[in-house]
């Protein structure tokens, strides 16, 4: 990340980064440890932060491996299936996808060559808000790209992700991560919402 981000964007990217990191693979006991050592605040997102820090101090490697693969993975399928593509279309490699791989190209961003999953996963697209709020691909993006890419890529349909997520009947230390996830996108939207 760039030094010349302000506080405010650092610890936005930070949220993106963490979402990210939760929700690309079952976490391993590093993460769930950095998770558990979070610190939340009285306002609703810091609730929701210790909830999750509360969640990850009691959770281990198999268990979390044991509800990432209920949640996202399955036998034939997983509770929740995180793709834009699908909540969008109900189908998985739809135009969704397509028009996230034209912005992608546009913005100078490149799939990861070791990942396999379609590039409209959750974790994908926050990971790519966290780079583009952090320069990750170049210089970080002004307030207008970042807006346009939440606009095109998350808000249609991140919020319905995360509040599933919330509610899901196999969710434990996930459920905060879905209430952590709607909190976020809500404090995203009106900001963005401000700067019209």
């Amino acid at each position: 990340m760039t030094a010349d981000i302000d506080e405010a964007d650092l610890l936005r990217a930070q949220c993106y980064s963490l979402l990210a990191q939760l929700l690309v693979r079952q976490p391993d006991g590093s993460l769930l440890a950095r998770v558990a050592a979070l610190k939340g605040d009285d306002t609703p997102f810091g609730g929701a932060l210790s909830r999750l820090a509360a969640a990850a101090s009691r959770t281990d490697e198999a268990s979390a491996e044991r509800e990432y693969f209920a949640l996202f993975i399955g036998v034939a399928r997983g509770e929740l299936v995180p793709y834009a593509s699908y909540y969008l279309t109900g189908f998985l490699n739809e135009k969704p996808l397509a028009k996230l791989r034209a912005d992608m190209q546009a913005l100078g961003i490149a799939r990861k060559t070791d990942v396999k999953e379609p590039e409209d996963h959750i974790a994908s697209i926050c990971e790519m808000m966290a780079g583009l709020i952090a320069g990750s691909f170049g210089a970080p993006a002004d307030l207008a790209a970042q807006r346009g890419f939440y606009d095109k890529h998350l808000a249609p349909w991140a919020g319905k992700f995360f509040a599933d997520l919330e509610k899901a009947q196999g969710a434990d230390l996930y459920r905060p991560v879905g209430e952590i996830g709607q909190l976020f996108l809500a404090i995203e939207a009106e900001a963005f919402g401000m700067t019209a």
